[in-house]
């Protein structure tokens, strides 16, 4: 393999601040904080414009269900989807070790999807409305969640010779260069899905007209570009019927977001 005359070495620490080797602000965490408050901020503006079915104190209540649907999502998700509970059955208390790693952006949709439903039920709050309404801040979590990944030098991309590729040799990735794949899906899953779900919210009336409809548009969004960014990236575990384990989980997501698109009731005029 031809290499060019150097390529940067990631040396990014991933705490903000550390008090000890192992105690201090990571970044992964203040990715987290950033992530529900800016969503919080978000709900809150579309409260206010009156674009929401929530008061601002459902709100408040709404986020706190998320993040606890996110939180044990997203936790248990890693160990059934990806490590194949062999820790989590030799060591059960290594759940509530979140500084320890491991979390499952498939396992979080799930826990956000119960966490949705038992809101919406308890509040007699129709479902597909709130699943419209959680779906436009859901990418802000995803972007900060990727650049935090990129910072910690984690979930690295397949060895290549682009002119921008990454060394991740401290973190484990080994001396040849890697796509930045981290970076890939910061921008795909992040930026772009936010940039469209923001539009489709603000700017046309389709949450008001066809309930439901976005939150289909956004898992079939997700579902494609985290399919074309797991093809620059080193699969975290075993393949699944020869492919990596996150495009096998995202082809069910496919399916439900073409199933909304699809069987939703058609609004009367185009949204």
């Amino acid at each position: 393999m031809n290499l060019p005359l150097a390529y940067w070495v990631h040396n990014l620490s991933p705490f903000l601040f550390r008090f000890t080797d192992s105690l201090g602000v990571r970044y992964y965490g203040l990715a987290y904080v950033l992530g529900f408050v800016g969503g919080w901020w978000l709900l809150r503006a579309a409260t206010r414009a009156g674009r929401s079915p929530l008061s601002g104190e459902a709100v408040d209540d709404f986020i706190f269900a998320v993040v606890l649907g996110v939180a044990l999502g997203g936790r248990l998700g890693y160990f059934l989807l990806y490590d194949g509970l062999k820790t989590i059955l030799a060591d059960p208390l290594v759940v509530f070790r979140v500084w320890d790693g491991g979390m499952a952006s498939h396992g979080g949709f799930v826990g956000v999807t119960l966490a949705v439903a038992w809101f919406a039920w308890r509040r007699n709050i129709s479902f597909l409305r709130l699943g419209d309404l959680i779906v436009s801040v859901v990418p802000l979590g995803l972007l900060l969640g990727r650049v935090a990944n990129f910072i910690n030098g984690e979930l690295w991309g397949k060895v290549t010779t682009v002119p921008w590729a990454v060394i991740f040799s401290h973190t484990g990735g080994g001396p040849e260069p890697r796509h930045p794949s981290q970076l890939y899906e910061a921008a795909l899953e992040g930026a772009l899905l936010l940039a469209w779900v923001q539009w489709r919210f603000w700017r046309t009336e389709v949450t008001r007209r066809q309930p439901g409809r976005l939150a289909g548009e956004f898992l079939v969004g997700y579902a494609l570009v985290r399919m074309g960014g797991e093809l620059f990236r080193e699969p975290d575990a075993a393949l699944i019927l020869s492919v990596s384990r996150g495009t096998f989980y995202s082809g069910f997501l496919l399916v439900a977001g073409v199933a909304l698109v699809i069987f939703l009731p058609r609004p009367k005029t185009a949204a």
